[in-house]
């Protein structure tokens, strides 16, 4: 991948003049064809670390440079306008990924790996990458580039929020074996750790604190990392009371998200998920 992560930073670097290279057509579609076949991937771990890859979201936005709008037609007879280096993607039997009728859009350059089952309507945006038994249900947002683990169970109305840019910038990231809960919202480039519950309607940002009444510790991002749910932590929608000024006159509270928990046998029992949905 050398080669192509080579070409990709050179047309980047040519901005607005990408498009005239006679050559960026051709490295773009080399390029969205190992996004979607999971070659390339937005961000990747070192160790228990993640490290953003940055020339590969300068190759998304590229494609967003250099594409055209062009009509989306459908046999429906529904019709769509779009960049037309960002089709909707077209699956097979041999993808084996199980995408349920009723209006459910996965974009090319979007990872999509075999076991995982789409309910509609959901949708999978361009550069996310969606591991092996994950259960993506309706409503269900992978935004631009988040990587979202193996065997993850995203809830109804959840939304994985997308990071495109700015390009050095953290995906949200969502190890292996997290529930999601429905009605959640992951964004800014947080990460949440393998194993994690995060219960209905719990929303994480970077600039939530999040409150472990367990450990007795209030985790937040710095400049330099996003804000980050420990392993097996157990996260649901709290509040805390506003201690100055008129809020705290008018006795008003703020949202806030609580670890009230680690997961344990009750827990596992609680969120396991049956193997005949697979």
């Amino acid at each position: 991948m050398h080669t192509l992560k080579q070409q990709v930073e050179r047309l980047f670097a040519l901005g607005a003049e990408a498009g005239s290279d006679p050559t960026a057509r051709a490295v773009f579609a080399e390029f969205r064809l190992a996004l979607t076949r999971g070659h390339i991937r937005a961000a990747s771990k070192d160790g228990d670390r993640w490290v953003t890859n940055v020339w590969v979201k300068q190759g998304i936005l590229l494609g967003f440079r250099i594409g055209e709008l062009a009509p989306v037609n459908e046999a429906s007879g529904l019709s769509f306008i779009d960049k037309d280096t960002f089709p909707a993607r077209n699956f097979s039997v041999e993808d084996k990924v199980r995408i349920v009728p009723g209006g459910s859009s996965i974009r090319e350059g979007a990872y999509v790996a075999p076991g995982v089952i789409c309910m509609p309507p959901m949708y999978i945006n361009v550069g996310a990458y969606v591991d092996e038994a994950t259960l993506v249900d309706s409503h269900a947002l992978v935004g631009s580039c988040a990587q979202i683990g193996k065997r993850v169970h995203l809830s109804a109305a959840a939304q994985i929020g997308g990071v495109l840019e700015p390009i050095n910038a953290s995906p949200v990231i969502i190890e292996d074996d997290v529930l999601v809960g429905g009605n959640c919202g992951v964004y800014e480039g947080c990460i949440v750790r393998r194993r994690a519950v995060l219960g209905a309607g719990t929303i994480l940002t970077r600039s939530t604190p999040l409150f472990d009444t367990v450990r007795g510790e209030i985790y937040r991002s710095t400049p330099e990392q996003p804000l980050i749910v420990p392993e097996n932590a157990v996260v649901v929608p709290g509040s805390r009371a506003v201690t100055k000024g008129k809020a705290a006159e008018w006795g008003l509270s703020l949202y806030t998200p609580v670890i009230v928990k680690y997961r344990d046998e009750k827990t596992d029992r609680g969120i396991e998920l049956e193997d005949l949905l697979r």
